[in-house]
């Protein structure tokens, strides 16, 4: 029997803290064998990346670990620093969640391939470097010559989490430690990621530790699952019996909270999209027995022109209206098309979903909607008024109708201020009448509007949950009672039910209060669950629009059936058959 490349024995960890201690991890046992892939699963605090930390002996002087974590048949928990150091990057190594903090700025990315070689391998300035372009050449960056030439930050998010593979697999080590390596990438990169994993352990025997709270992926990747909750293993298996057929009642309402793409084909399955019904002269859904109904809908193909409305969509008078709409950086031969005559309505009450993959062009169609953005040509209007033309406290009137909830609720939120200092930052702005007390029954109302009591608005930031803090982002966004919403992937770093606790809070607050919302998201499956309009963008342009109903069911275009087949579903047989058919058409192969 093959020997273990990874073996976890009773593993505690406890944090001491000025209040005390706090047990992180309380007795877990797992095993990971060479060319296996055991994904770590569970909601944020579960205590998953702290046994990935663990593994790597990278756990911080806070923290006081118990019981064996062998590597290769030598112990972390016991090891000797200068042990550790020969054996991260040789034995293990481990590919972190945001590449853009694990690679130095300021040096090529070349060099920092190259570094890693020498630090473990006798071999020359010269033979490095060219051993660093052959590992480009390995996980897929183009012209890698070129790109070793380059700093992190002239690559885009996807290349640069291939960078950080080649680094973690530059010496061959037996195990793979990969922590969240696709939540911040693009449906289509996520799954050339996956692509260049799948391949990497399959060609040279290396065991694979995936921490990951995406079951799609999951689904795809792994051969077994452990799950974790509150610092404990509760469940261990197969990937197709733990997902599929779950003992634990964790794991099932874990599994219950995911948000699954409907594709065609799999409509018996009994997962239809959970589309909200929002405006009674809508005919793209009917309605019976309380239950929304899908009805045919005509899908408008690559409308990037002003023109008439989308079929099936209310009359209204759009809340905000792009109209060929342009954007352009640069000047002459340089100069980057980020938009090209793209025009999107979205109307009262209802939500419009902007997808497409990094670069396409969703984001900065957000921030043109905005106002922080002008157009290099083409027009926008918002709440009826020319926004190009609206200066000085006009425009600030304007704008206080829209709010905005963006991606990382840590970097968007003043660590230095308290939760109710910072909802109540619009109204210091915007309602400048207001009094103190005034602002203080105001915040702690608009908490309570979005599921947190009163008394949170005291503490700071930081000492808030992931969820919490993307809450209090949402009530900063509504202090003001906008009319529009602007969300700018609110969710796609939390956990699924994280994820789905802050959906239904906004999906309820739009039915109380009637707010508009633009949607911009990469993940597929909680647009379709939340939007009843969505946009596909690529390069720029629109590539397919029309009812989120058909568009994403029965895609018109080549590039969004690509995108759709690109997303992982958390079922391994239907994720399986699914990957097998987008390879026998893209011709990639695992």
């Amino acid at each position: 029997m093959t020997a273990d490349i990874l073996r976890i024995e009773n593993l505690g960890v406890t944090f001491s803290t000025e209040t005390g201690d706090v047990p992180a991890v309380r007795d877990v046992s797992l095993h990971v064998r060479p060319g296996e892939t055991l994904a770590l699963v569970g909601e944020s605090g579960s205590g998953k990346s702290t046994v990935a930390l663990a593994a790597m002996g990278l756990l911080p002087g806070s923290a006081r670990a118990t019981g064996r974590a062998l590597v290769g048949g030598t112990d972390v928990i016991a090891a000797a620093e200068a042990d550790l150091t020969g054996l991260r990057g040789r034995t293990a190594s481990m590919v972190f969640q945001e590449p853009a903090t694990a690679l130095d700025p300021l040096t090529r990315i070349g060099a920092q391939i190259a570094e890693v070689v020498r630090n473990h391998r006798p071999v020359t300035a010269k033979d490095a470097a060219r051993e660093a372009v052959e590992l480009l050449r390995r996980v897929g960056i183009p012209d890698p010559e070129t790109r070793a030439a380059a700093f992190p930050f002239q690559l885009s998010g996807g290349q640069r989490q291939r960078v950080v593979i080649a680094m973690a697999i530059a010496n061959a080590p037996s195990l793979l430690i990969a922590d969240e390596p696709t939540t911040a990438l693009d449906v289509t990169v996520q799954a050339e990621i996956l692509d260049l994993l799948r391949g990497l352990a399959a060609d040279s025997g290396t065991g694979v530790l995936l921490v990951t709270h995406n079951m799609g992926v999951v689904a795809d990747f792994a051969d077994r699952v452990a799950v974790m909750f509150q610092g404990e293993v509760v469940e261990t298996g197969p990937v197709e019996q733990v997902l599929l057929r779950p003992a634990h009642d964790y794991t099932k309402r874990l599994l219950g909270a995911v948000p699954r793409l409907m594709v065609a084909g799999a409509e018996a399955a009994g997962r239809p999209p959970l589309v909200r019904v929002v405006a009674e002269d809508r005919p793209a859904f009917g309605e019976r027995d309380g239950e929304p109904e899908l009805v045919a809908d005509q899908t408008v193909v690559g409308r990037s022109s002003a023109g008439g409305t989308t079929a099936g969509r209310p009359s209204a008078d759009p809340v905000v209206d792009l109209r060929a709409v342009s954007v352009r950086f640069g000047r002459g031969r340089r100069v980057v098309r980020a938009l090209s005559e793209v025009s999107l309505t979205v109307r009262p009450g209802e939500t419009v979903g902007l997808v497409g993959e990094s670069g396409s062009g969703k984001s900065t169609a957000a921030r043109v909607a905005l106002g922080l953005l002008p157009p290099s040509s083409g027009s926008v209007t918002l709440f009826g008024a020319d926004l190009g033309r609206t200066r000085g406290r006009a425009r600030r009137a304007l704008l206080s109708g829209v709010g905005v909830v963006l991606q990382d609720p840590v970097a968007s939120l003043d660590a230095r201020m308290s939760v109710g200092e910072c909802v109540a930052e619009p109204l210091r702005v915007h309602r400048r009448g207001m009094s103190s007390a005034e602002r203080r029954a105001r915040v702690g109302d608009v908490l309570e509007l979005v599921r947190l009591p009163r008394e949170l608005a005291h503490r700071g930031p930081r000492e808030l949950s992931g969820g919490q803090r993307q809450r209090v982002s949402l009530a900063r966004a509504l202090v003001l009672e906008p009319r529009l919403l602007v969300a700018d992937e609110p969710t796609s770093a939390l956990d699924v039910s994280v994820q789905q606790s802050v959906l239904e809070v906004i999906a309820e607050l739009q039915d109380e209060l009637g707010f508009a919302c633009l949607f911009v998201s990469h993940d597929l499956a909680v647009v379709q669950q939340f939007a009843q309009h969505v946009v596909v963008m690529r390069a720029g342009r629109i590539e397919e629009e029309g009812s989120t109903a058909t568009t994403l069911l029965h895609p018109r275009t080549d590039y969004t059936r690509r995108l759709i087949a690109a997303v992982p579903v958390p079922d391994p047989v239907l994720q399986r058959r699914r990957r097998e058919e987008r390879q026998a058409v893209t011709g990639v192969t695992a």
